[in-house]
């Protein structure tokens, strides 16, 4: 009787620790906990954007006044690409949730600069639209030769190029933020929401990489400071298991010699035979030690708020705070390779020149777009039912509440 009873209580608290484990991991890709349909379960961006939309709106119904323009001391300079995709907007999002809760002071902080990628930019559907050029700093189009827009016509026409077009695109509208003498040039992608706070946040990680960078290289100096990044690959990474195994051997030497030390100073454990205790140590550190990994790396060694170097691992071009110089740096070595993706091409200068990279965490950017605009939509990287665009996601920045953010802006802005 009483073995059911002791058996059926073990069963009962095995579950609750199974349950409190999933409940725990269930927004973090790298555990064994992790539910897609949690995890991916937009929240906070769900609201942001409609915030984003309901300010749009009330900009083209003309119910709202959207604050003046940027001054010729702006601090960084915002460019988005927007080309139009078939079956799905984004461009509004990302302007209204950029803009949306901006005091005049900060507003007055940011050129922003949408640009049309588009031989013909009437293709897309908000060039024609009102609120666009009232909200934005310059709606940029080609300014180009007769030559070079033939050669634009071309890459437009031949869908193997996008990635030729998507880089020359790119350093097209890096060059055009650097005309702008802002210290710091700010690339978005249009397929993304900003959350409440992003402009107060993104100058204070700025401030703090400048200090940091000083004191890793002795030079405020550094390539990038990353806006958005996801969680899915900074897990536990094969290359690091001998880091993994060294300290997993100390976890578990150091409680067994412990054990053994108790051992020979308390009296009843005199009587357990040695090998018991250690079978015993063994077992359980073994069992803590997986359940350890298991939760996954977000969730037990999480990256601290604030700026982190993240020279590995980082995913991928939805937001990039650049330094003028570097960006044009930048822009050049993409014109000089022609052909290949921006955040690959920008890992792979950073690594050959040993430049510095920083990421703002949690994540001011969330990536919201359901259709890639560079590959096939259900590629070998898609799973779970999702689109290769849909998996591009920061998990933590979904926990964003609605109204701590409100309140801790009003408070950095002083009006509260």
């Amino acid at each position: 009787m009483y073995g059911k009873l002791i058996s059926g209580t073990a069963v009962f608290f095995a579950l609750i620790a199974l349950y409190s484990l999933h409940s725990v991991s269930s927004r973090d890709p790298t555990s064994i906990f992790f539910n897609p349909r949690i995890g991916y379960k937009p929240a906070y961006s769900t609201t942001r954007k409609h915030q984003a939309e309901n300010f749009i709106e009330a900009i083209s119904n003309r119910t709202a006044t959207p604050h003046p323009k940027s001054k010729a001391t702006a601090k960084l300079c915002v460019g988005i690409p927007s080309i139009a995709r078939k079956g799905a907007r984004y461009l509004r999002t990302a302007v209204g949730s950029l803009l949306e809760g901006l005091t005049a002071e900060e507003r007055n902080g940011v050129h922003l600069i949408v640009f049309i990628p588009h031989s013909d930019p009437t293709i897309h559907p908000a060039y024609t639209e009102r609120w666009l050029p009232d909200l934005v700093d310059k709606v940029l189009e080609y300014d180009v030769s007769e030559e070079e827009m033939n050669h634009i016509k071309e890459m437009e026409q031949a869908a193997g190029l996008f990635r030729e077009k998507g880089l020359y695109d790119y350093s097209y509208l890096v060059k055009e933020c650097y005309k702008q003498d802002t210290p710091y040039i700010v690339m978005l992608e249009d397929d993304i929401v900003v959350m409440d706070g992003w402009y107060h946040r993104t100058v204070a990680a700025l401030e703090e990489v400048e200090r940091k960078s000083a004191l890793t290289k002795a030079s405020p100096e550094f390539l990038y400071l990353r806006l958005f990044y996801t969680e899915e690959f900074l897990g536990w990474n094969a290359e690091e298991w001998k880091s993994y195994l060294g300290y997993s051997v100390v976890a578990t030497l150091f409680p067994t010699g412990l054990l053994l030390l108790l051992r020979s100073t308390v009296p009843s454990l005199k009587r357990v035979p040695i090998y018991r205790l250690v079978i015993l140590s063994i077992t359980t550190c073994s069992a803590l030690i997986l359940i350890f990994f298991s939760l996954g790396r977000a969730t037990v060694l999480p990256l601290h708020n604030g700026v982190s170097e993240m020279p590995k691992y980082g995913c991928c071009s939805q937001g990039f705070v650049f330094p003028r110089e570097k960006a044009l740096t930048l822009a050049k070595h993409y014109e000089e390779r022609k052909f290949g993706f921006v955040d690959v091409l920008t890992e792979e200068y950073a690594d050959t020149h040993g430049e510095l990279r920083w990421a703002i965490t949690p994540s001011v950017v969330q990536h919201v777009g359901m259709k890639s605009s560079k590959v096939d939509d259900y590629g070998p990287d898609s799973k779970f039912g999702m689109t290769v665009a849909e998996k591009i996601w920061n998990f933590r920045f979904e926990k964003f509440d609605v109204k701590e953010l409100k309140k801790e802006h009003e408070r950095v802005t002083g009006r509260l």
